[in-house]
């Protein structure tokens, strides 16, 4: 079976507090919840209805086995889920103190996490070549044996046009603990763009990838490397799409914040769901932004990943065009 969307990288488990608005030292309980950019991904895609594959490895341990029991609960294809006995699956702890700080806590990812074990010649290069859409993210670039299988499986991958429907997405997710220097990952990042259909990050992600500059320079430079779709998020200001011919903004849909955490991997598995329904880009990324919305006013990541009527529901809510329907009278398109 082809997968829609196959994504590889980061997962752990995610301990949340229950107590909102509250330092961490003060938490008095938890819950307990599948993470992990590129898994969130996979799951955010599956509630759209997608056939999705998540490649990557955890301990061999029961909080491994706990993440196999989640994916396949969210419908997600756990077949390239594998053990690395040497080390413990990772577990990553925030604090929820809306409507901005949410810090993360990683434990278990250094000097290393078994997701940053994926060699190159475990890769089914046969599904990463056939998939809809490949998806990784700036990370799993940090260090090896990961980073020489995240550039084998780029290079399998068709260099394709968006006509052809298949699209390689890569997410400038940056985190600093992981790199010696913004200078050493931009050298990872330049080595794996031109084999990149579309790249996505905010300001900061776009600075380390292509330097600083406005959003518009960012997205030419993205482009200039052999990007076709440039996705930068603009904060409070929303979310910009470029291409070679066009150029979107869609605005930020207003939400109570509970937890910003999740937010970008829920507008992740939305915008591979709208590319892969062939919506204009401009309905992808309303789409895209209304479903990053949604979890951004829930608790969780995984589990408040929204489905389509929920993220339909909310685009009418604020008089926005629907995908497949005709805009409400008097919306701006």
């Amino acid at each position: 079976m082809t997968h829609e969307l196959l994504t590889i990288g980061r997962i752990s488990v995610d301990i949340y507090p229950n107590d909102i608005g509250v330092a961490l030292e003060d938490v008095t309980s938890f819950g307990k919840y599948l993470g992990g950019s590129p898994s969130n991904v996979a799951v955010a895609a599956a509630r759209h209805g997608r056939r999705a594959a998540v490649i990557t490895r955890t301990g061999e341990d029961a909080f491994g086995t706990y993440l196999h029991r989640e994916l396949r609960k969210f419908g997600v294809d756990d077949a390239y889920v594998l053990p690395v006995k040497e080390f413990p699956t990772p577990v990553t702890f925030c604090a929820i103190r809306p409507p901005e700080d949410f810090p993360l806590y990683f434990y278990g990812r250094l000097p290393t996490a078994p997701d940053l074990r994926i060699s190159a010649d475990e890769l089914d290069l046969a599904a990463i070549r056939d998939a809809g859409i490949f998806w990784s993210t700036v990370t799993g670039l940090c260090q090896e044996p990961s980073r020489s299988a995240h550039v084998k499986a780029h290079e399998a991958r068709p260099r394709t046009g968006l006509a052809e429907g298949q699209y390689t997405v890569l997410d400038l997710d940056y985190r600093p603990m992981f790199w010696a220097s913004e200078e050493e990952a931009r050298a990872q990042v330049a080595a794996v763009l031109p084999h990149v259909t579309v790249a996505i990050g905010n300001d900061r992600e776009c600075a380390v990838a292509v330097g600083e500059g406005t959003p518009d320079e960012q997205a030419d430079r993205l482009l200039d490397a052999g990007v076709e779709i440039a996705v930068v998020k603009l904060g409070p200001e929303g979310v910009m799409a470029k291409t070679r011919s066009d150029r979107v903004v869609s605005a930020p849909v207003p939400v109570k914040t509970v937890n910003g955490l999740g937010a970008g991997d829920s507008f992740g598995g939305a915008f591979c769901h709208g590319l892969l329904s062939g919506w204009p880009l401009a309905q992808v990324l309303d789409y895209a932004n209304a479903a990053g919305a949604i979890v951004a006013s829930r608790l969780s990541c995984a589990d408040a990943m929204p489905t389509a009527e929920e993220v339909n529901a909310l685009l009418a809510e604020h008089g926005r065009q629907v995908p497949g329907k005709f805009a409400p009278e008097g919306a701006a398109l």
